[in-house]
């Protein structure tokens, strides 16, 4: 959805919304403004709820962020979520920005949204904040300054891990990459795009050596045993009990994340094969 013009994302989220879906999940890189697009499709919408996954840190002051949120949780009542995260070095970089004790710098910027000061109309309700966490540390931090996590690009095990991390009480919404194929051989040709992408980036290595996997099997675009724990593949069927996978080990919400050969076009019809299956 991200290449839509305007008129097309109004109509798209709204057939969204009409198929059951609950939630959907804004990234940022360098298209849309996040908060913009949100914005959008809120308008566009009438009950939906609309999460940055994620706004990135580095890219706005403290005070921008969580203004950002209050403005869009006034406006929008219980319907918006902030997800917030520190991404990756090489894409900081392309932005002239410097990537550096992530950890750190996302306590800090935590401590900096709690003192923002801000004189427009508060919303009824604060809109909840929600971090982008992979690591033990990140996920702890989660736990302890926010309403949960939302992981991407994990497996089955990581989710298992993070509830654990996270206890019973904080919201854990991991990404579910999905392809509609009838064989693994189909799915790779989306999936390997994904795969990657994301491979590629130190951060998401890390995390599945940290959890196992071989670093041999690592190397964009990934052994197939790797394809497999990150991407939910096969028909309507096979897709929902992949992802009720995630379900049964803690998840609260998955984020589907449908992969399409061109990017460019909204998968509006394999969401409306996967609604009756994973709307509930």
């Amino acid at each position: 959805m991200a290449y839509l013009p305007t008129p097309d994302l109004r109509r798209a989220v709204a057939e969204i919304e009409e198929m059951g879906f609950g939630t959907i999940w804004i990234g940022e890189a360098v298209g849309r403004e996040p908060f913009a697009a949100c914005a959008i499709i809120l308008e566009a919408t009438r009950q939906i709820t609309v999460a940055t996954g994620i706004a990135n840190i580095w890219v706005r002051d403290a005070a921008a962020m969580i203004n950002g949120g209050r403005t869009l949780a006034e406006a929008w009542p219980g319907r918006f979520v902030l997800g917030i995260g520190v991404s990756h070095a090489p894409l900081l970089q392309a932005r002239g920005h410097q990537y550096e004790r992530p950890l750190t710098a996302m306590r800090a910027y935590l401590d900096a949204m709690e003192k923002a000061p801000y004189r427009g109309p508060a919303p009824n309700r604060p809109a909840p904040i929600v971090l982008a966490a992979l690591g033990v540390k990140m996920l702890e931090l989660a736990r302890e300054r926010s309403a949960g996590a939302h992981p991407y690009c994990v497996p089955v095990e990581h989710t298992l891990e993070a509830r654990r991390i996270l206890g019973p009480d904080r919201l854990l919404a991991p990404e579910q990459a999905v392809v509609l194929a009838k064989n693994r051989e189909a799915a790779r040709i989306p999936g390997d795009i994904y795969m990657r992408t994301y491979l590629s980036l130190q951060n998401y290595r890390q995390n599945l050596v940290r959890l196992g996997w071989p670093e041999d099997e690592l190397a964009p675009p990934g052994s197939d045993r790797t394809f497999d724990g990150l991407v939910a593949w096969g028909d309507e069927q096979e897709i929902a009990r992949k992802v009720k996978r995630h379900h049964e080990a803690g998840a609260d919400h998955v984020a589907v994340n449908v992969l399409t050969p061109t990017p460019d076009r909204t998968p509006i019809d394999d969401l409306r094969r996967l609604a009756p299956l994973l709307v509930t």
